[in-house]
């Protein structure tokens, strides 16, 4: 029963979340069981240029180190994160969620080239969340049961925990700022006098990912009427 519960749960998440989850989990659990290392992984500008090593562009994404409090608590997030926004302001833009995941990767990609960041996996997911919380700003969250505060501080608030834990804040401070620019070219400058969208989702993703809406317009020919397929109709009523 409990299998069946957590099949349907999985099956029932949107396909990218489903698809970013799943790969994320996959990776650690390869590494866990010593199918393969980080070190096979993590990104490195001079393997994927001058060895052709290119799926690290992909693998530094996936990889959350060892299975622990930390691993749990950015699969936490970014599945929460990942899935609002892809059920509430992405819903039915499949290709625009593929085409910010893409912008996002791009723009940390390019800034790994010229920082030692290793793993990008952690900052993609405050990028997540940093859109979501600037979309949602009216809602109320609470960290922990210690702090209570309005959606659009809580990457900040997620950067200061990451403080507290000893850890460097370089990757969230580069998720926020990926996001930042993200919404900005997205969601204000378009807004703005003189402003244009500058985002947009290339045709092929929409092909690939975006069923084809319905024209309007569209009249079916005369014979493509059921009220014109009297046999059809009668072998409905009829059946044998």
């Amino acid at each position: 029963m409990a299998y069946q519960g957590f099949a349907q749960e999985y099956l029932g998440m949107p396909a990218v979340t489903r698809a970013y989850t799943t790969a994320c989990v996959l990776t650690t659990a390869a590494v866990q069981l010593e199918f393969i290392t980080p070190f096979q992984l993590y990104f490195n500008p001079d393997l994927i240029f001058r060895k052709f090593q290119i799926w690290r562009l992909i693998t530094n994404f996936l990889f959350f180190g060892p299975l622990g409090f930390s691993f749990f608590f950015n699969m936490i997030f970014l599945y929460r994160y990942c899935r609002m926004l892809e059920e509430g302001s992405f819903r039915g833009r499949t290709a625009d969620f593929v085409f910010m995941f893409l912008f996002g990767g791009f723009l940390m990609t390019l800034f790994g080239l010229f920082a030692s960041l290793f793993f990008l996996g952690q900052a993609f997911t405050i990028m997540l969340v940093y859109v979501w919380s600037r979309r949602n700003p009216y809602i109320r969250m609470n960290f922990f049961g210690l702090l209570n505060f309005q959606a659009p501080f809580l990457p900040w608030v997620l950067m200061g925990f990451s403080l507290l834990l000893g850890n460097s804040i370089i990757i969230d401070l580069l998720g926020i700022a990926v996001g930042h620019i993200y919404y900005f070219l997205e969601d204000v400058f378009p807004n703005q006098p003189g402003g244009k969208k500058l985002l947009l989702t290339p045709s092929f993703l929409k092909m690939v990912f975006d069923t084809p809406e319905e024209d309007p317009n569209y009249n079916p020919l005369p014979e493509d009427h059921p009220e014109n397929h009297p046999r059809d109709q009668d072998q409905q009523q009829h059946p044998q």
